[in-house]
């Protein structure tokens, strides 16, 4: 597995893991290409084999990046692809001059909350009723406070 730049000739595996991972909520074609063509966004994908298993989006605004989206193949899930994207968005993040990165996480998703702590974010707020499902959104952070 390689962790690298994404280009917009990731969109089509982008999508895919879109769709398998978000259903309703994933993010439409003209979407993932506004994400992989804007100034302020970051993009990295995780590639095994020539295909796209994983990716990250963040956003930066001044000194903070927001985690705008982090997907992975789930037949690839719990193998380390996560980290290795989320250390790239980090490190991309602080070279842009970000010191800290939000993200928001649903309270339901318990095994992305677990991954969050364990990379050392701690949660800051809570967004009531702010999924679709009526679920809590948490708003965590990592790096200056």
């Amino acid at each position: 597995m390689i962790v690298r730049p994404a280009t917009p000739t990731d969109a089509d595996g982008i999508l895919a893991l879109e769709a398998a991972l978000f259903g309703v909520d994933a993010w439409s074609s003209s979407s993932v290409l506004a994400e992989l063509t804007a100034a302020d966004r970051s993009c990295a994908v995780a590639v095994s084999d020539g295909k796209v298993i994983g990716y990250v989006v963040t956003l930066r605004t001044g000194d903070v990046a927001d985690l705008q989206r982090i997907g992975v193949d789930p037949a690839r899930q719990r193998q380390g692809v996560a980290a290795a994207l989320l250390e790239a968005a980090l490190e991309q993040a602080q070279n842009d001059g970000a010191e800290a990165m939000l993200l928001e996480v649903s309270e339901a998703n318990r095994p992305a909350l677990a991954f969050y702590a364990r990379e050392g974010f701690v949660e800051i707020d809570r967004r009531r009723r702010y999924y679709r499902d009526g679920t809590d959104a948490l708003v965590l952070r990592r790096g200056r406070g």
